[in-house]
């Protein structure tokens, strides 16, 4: 009989970082299987609002996090047009002394070697693709696709839309395409200065039917990277993501301020992902698998929040094993469930709707938030 409980999360990410860190922070045993044959610097930007600041406080990263990323003193959102504001959201020092934490935009890849760093050694294996899963009366085994197999208590499931956990618990079911496209393109800050331009540290340029949002990724400022959301008809094209070009940006935003034309001007690369999403899900665990971010509750990314909510997922899974211990998982999934899902299901609703910011509006039910803070509801229906 084996006498150490074991946990196993499957993907890397994010979530499954901070899951990891937190839960052998904890004092759990847990190993993570992720399917690349190695860490690399993929992604571009990324928003890290107070409400994930303050996780990265438990975790011990946050002033290197802090040091490392750009700190925008407002959101601003102007009219694609004619450049006017719509609303300009404090950040900055308000961010700091009202939510109680930093309000940071970095590169992903960054923040997500920051947070592999602090994982225990030994604990990350690579090239683990995930084949099928065994339930057992004491525990699961996982057999990958290199013909090795591992054994534990329970398993998280953190890998992302396309999750084989998700699967495990639900079916095979394709993830829904939203009918929109996100362009992305990392332009070096020098190549900015020849315009008599302010290209302004955290701003969405809207129209009805599509935005651009553009923000610095390092503390220095020296990468500007733009993200939009733009209507395409149909994802006719293999793999998760294409080339795109300069020509196909400045059809798409015609008409767009000449600040945003000089963003285009200046693209050296810019590919182009489509934007899928899923129905909510009837339940986020079963047996001894549960679920967390985008395995989960996938959203568009028009909050900034799709990486926190993964990140609060796996804080709050933390305090409920932590509240239950390993043996009673079932009570702790119940009660992750309990106090996750509102919240995840509301910023999946307003992000999905991008709405987010466009006028002036009180940001605090988001940023405000501190996980720490909140009473643990029973899992318990009624």
């Amino acid at each position: 009989m084996p006498t150490t409980q074991k946990i196993a999360i499957v993907g890397s990410g994010l979530g499954g970082a901070a899951a990891a860190t937190l839960l052998q922070k904890a004092g759990f045993h847990v190993d993570i299987y992720e399917q690349a044959p190695a860490f690399s610097r993929i992604g571009a930007g990324i928003h890290m609002g107070p409400n994930i600041m303050k996780i990265f406080r438990r975790m011990g990263i946050e002033q290197q996090l802090s040091d490392m990323g750009s700190h925008p003193d407002f959101w601003f959102s102007r009219d694609g047009a004619t450049g006017d504001y719509l609303s300009r959201i404090a950040l900055g020092e308000f961010s700091l002394k009202e939510y109680g934490a930093a309000y940071i935009t970095v590169h992903r890849g960054d923040l997500h070697a920051l947070q592999m760093s602090t994982l225990a050694p030994g604990s990350v294996h690579f090239s683990k693709c995930l084949t099928t899963l065994e339930e057992r009366e004491n525990g699961v085994r996982l057999n990958f696709a290199d013909g090795t197999h591992a054994d534990a208590d329970i398993v998280i499931g953190a890998d992302g839309i396309n999750s084989r956990i998700r699967e495990e618990l639900l079916g095979h079911e394709k993830p829904l395409y939203s009918g929109w496209v996100a362009h992305r393109a990392l332009i070096p800050s020098e190549v900015l200065t020849k315009y008599d331009v302010e290209f302004e540290n955290c701003v969405k340029w809207w129209s009805e039917d599509r935005h651009m949002m553009v923000y610095h990724t390092t503390g220095k400022r020296d990468e500007y990277y733009y993200v939009t959301g733009v209507p395409h008809a149909a994802w006719d094209f293999e793999g998760n993501w294409v080339d795109s070009s300069r020509d196909e940006m400045y059809e798409a935003f015609a008409g767009y301020h000449p600040t945003v034309q000089a963003l285009i001007e200046s693209t050296e690369t810019v590919t182009k992902w489509p934007l899928l999403n899923r129905n909510p899900l009837p339940l986020w665990s079963r047996g001894r698998l549960v679920l967390l971010g985008d395995a989960c509750h996938p959203m568009k990314p028009h909050m900034a929040q799709g990486a926190g909510m993964a990140i609060e997922d796996a804080a709050m899974l933390t305090r409920c094993l932590q509240e239950t211990g390993l043996s009673d998982y079932r009570t702790a999934f119940q009660l992750y469930e309990a106090n996750r899902k509102e919240r995840a299901s509301r910023v999946q609703a307003v992000s999905n709707a991008n709405t987010w910011l466009r006028t002036q509006e009180d940001p605090a039910w988001v940023y405000g938030y501190d996980l720490y803070g909140q009473e643990l509801k029973s899992g318990v229906a009624a």
